[in-house]
C-alpha cells in the first residue's frame, strides 16, 4: 500500500518539533557507533555507574521471576515497594511519609515528566537553575510550560541563591526545581542554603518545590545530603521527591523511579500512568524492595569509590593547559571550564569557537567522548563522568592533557 502523501511537518506535532534529543543520549549512540566502526573512544559521557547491580537484588528479582511475579502491579507501584520506599525516605532522609504518598515509575524522569503533564498547563513557569540536567527544560516545554532559566556561575559554587529565586518568581510560576546533589556541576546544598531557600518560598504558597535527589548517596569532602524537605518543612505539602534505584543501587536499566508527595499529586501521576505505561516492571519492582530494604553497603561502597575516582580525575585534569576544574563535592562529574581554550587552533587548522568545539576536538584528535556544558545551560565547560574505571580515567585524562598541549 502506497503511504499516505505527508510531509514531515504535517505528520509530527508542534509539541514533538519544539524538544530536542537528550544530549546525552545522543553522545552515547556517537560512541557507540565510533566504537562500532572500530575507534579506541574512552567515554566520560555516561552517567550511570559502572559497578554491577547488587547481587542480593539480582537474586531477588530471580524469586521473582521464579515464583511467577510477572504481571500488572497498581499503577502507582505495588504496595509492598511503596511501603518499603517510605521506610527508605524516614531511615535515610528523615521524612515521614506514607505509601499513599508514593508513586512509582519507570525511572525518575518518567515520574518527572508525568509530574509536569498533570500539573502544567499553557504559560505556567519552571523554575531551572543552570547547570541543569538537560531533559529539564525540553520536559517543561513538551508539556506546555515554560522554562524560566536562571543562569548560575562557577563562583556561587553553582547554586541558586535566595536573591536569584526572589527575582525570578512570577504569578506564573508554578515549580522550582532543585537538584541535590547536582547533574552536572555535583554541588550540594548545605543546610543552611536550603533554609535560606525556604524564606524565599514561604513568601510565594503557589509555588511547588521538585526536589531531585537521585545523586543522593554520593557526597565527597564532609559534604552532606539534606533534603530539600526536611530543611524547609513548610514546603512538603508542596514538593514532590524525586529519587529511584538508578544510581546509587546501579540499576539504571531496570528503569525504577519514585516521587513521594501530597496524594492529590501522586494519586493524578498514577492516573497518567494508567493510561500510559499502565505500571512499572513487576519484576524491577521486586528488586528495588530489596534495594531499599536489604543490606546498605552497596550505596555507601559505591560512594567511596566515586570519591576515590573524582579527586583522581580532578588531580589529573589539573595538567590540561586551558582546563579549570574544581573537585567534586557530590554526584560522579566534574565539570571544568575550557575557557583557557576558547580561540586556540587545532593541529588541523579549526579554531574553538566554543564548548562543543571542545569537544568534537577532544573526541576526534584524542578519543575521548564528554559533554559540552552549554548542553547543560553554563558554558564554556565540560561534563566529564567518572562513574568509570581508574585506568580509562588515567589514559583519558592523558589523552585530554596531550590534547590541550598541541593547541596553539
Amino acid at each position: 500500500m502506497d503511504e499516505p502523501n505527508m510531509s514531515n511537518v504535517e505528520l509530527l506535532s508542534e509539541r514533538i518539533n519544539r524538544i530536542k534529543p537528550s544530549p546525552s543520549m545522543a553522545a552515547k549512540a556517537l560512541v557507540d557507533k565510533l566504537r562500532a566502526d572500530g575507534r579506541d573512544i574512552i567515554d566520560f559521557t555516561i552517567g550511570e555507574p559502572d559497578l554491577p547491580t547488587p547481587q542480593h537484588i539480582v537474586d531477588a528479582a530471580v524469586v521473582a521471576l521464579r515464583a511467577g511475579d510477572t504481571r500488572y502491579t497498581a499503577s502507582s507501584g505495588t504496595p509492598a515497594l511503596r511501603k518499603a520506599i517510605a521506610t527508605k525516605l524516614a531511615r535515610d532522609n528523615g521524612l515521614t511519609y506514607t505509601a499513599e504518598n508514593i508513586v512509582v515509575g519507570s525511572g525518575g524522569k518518567h515520574v518527572i515528566f508525568h509530574a509536569f503533564a498533570v500539573t502544567l498547563n499553557p504559560g505556567d513557569e519552571v523554575i531551572i537553575h543552570a547547570p541543569y540536567w538537560v531533559s529539564y527544560p525540553d520536559m517543561v516545554v513538551v508539556n506546555d510550560g515554560t522554562p524560566v532559566i536562571v543562569a548560575g556561575d562557577e563562583a556561587s559554587g553553582f547554586k541558586l541563591s535566595p536573591e536569584e529565586l526572589e527575582a525570578a518568581i512570577t504569578p506564573r510560576t508554578k515549580w522550582l526545581i532543585l537538584n541535590t546533589p547536582n547533574n552536572p556541576t555535583g554541588a550540594v546544598y548545605t543546610e543552611d542554603e536550603l533554609i535560606a531557600l525556604g524564606k524565599v518560598l514561604e513568601r510565594h504558597p503557589h509555588v511547588w518545590v521538585m526536589s531531585d535527589e537521585i545523586y543522593e548517596h554520593f557526597v565527597y569532602g564532609g559534604a552532606q545530603h539534606i533534603s530539600p524537605v526536611l530543611a524547609i518543612p513548610a514546603i512538603k505539602e508542596r514538593s514532590l521527591l524525586i529519587n529511584g534505584a538508578s544510581k546509587g543501587y546501579s540499576m539504571t536499566g531496570w528503569r525504577l523511579g519514585y516521587g513521594a508527595g501530597p496524594t492529590v499529586l501522586v494519586n493524578a501521576i498514577s492516573k497518567l500512568i494508567s493510561q500510559t505505561t499502565t505500571c512499572p516492571s513487576s519484576i524491577s519492582q521486586a528488586a528495588a524492595i530489596a534495594a531499599f530494604l536489604g543490606s546498605q553497603d552497596a550505596p555507601r561502597n559505591a560512594g567511596r569509590v566515586f570519591e576515590q575516582r573524582g579527586k583522581l580525575m580532578a588531580d589529573l585534569l589539573k595538567d590540561a593547559r586551558g582546563v579549570s576544574v574544581r573537585p567534586p563535592t557530590g554526584a560522579f562529574y566534574v565539570y571544568p571550564s575550557v575557557a583557557g581554550l576558547i580561540g586556540k587552533t587545532t593541529p588541523a587548522g579549526h579554531i574553538l569557537k566554543s564548548d562543543l568545539d571542545v569537544v568534537n576536538y577532544f573526541t576526534e584528535s584524542a578519543g575521548v567522548a564528554t559533554l559540552d556544558g552549554s548542553a547543560y545551560g553554563v558554558g564554556p565547560y565540560l561534563r566529564f563522568s567518572f562513574a568509570t574505571a581508574e585506568l580509562a580515567i588515567r589514559d583519558g585524562c592523558s589523552r585530554i592533557v596531550e590534547a590541550c598541549l598541541a593547541l596553539k
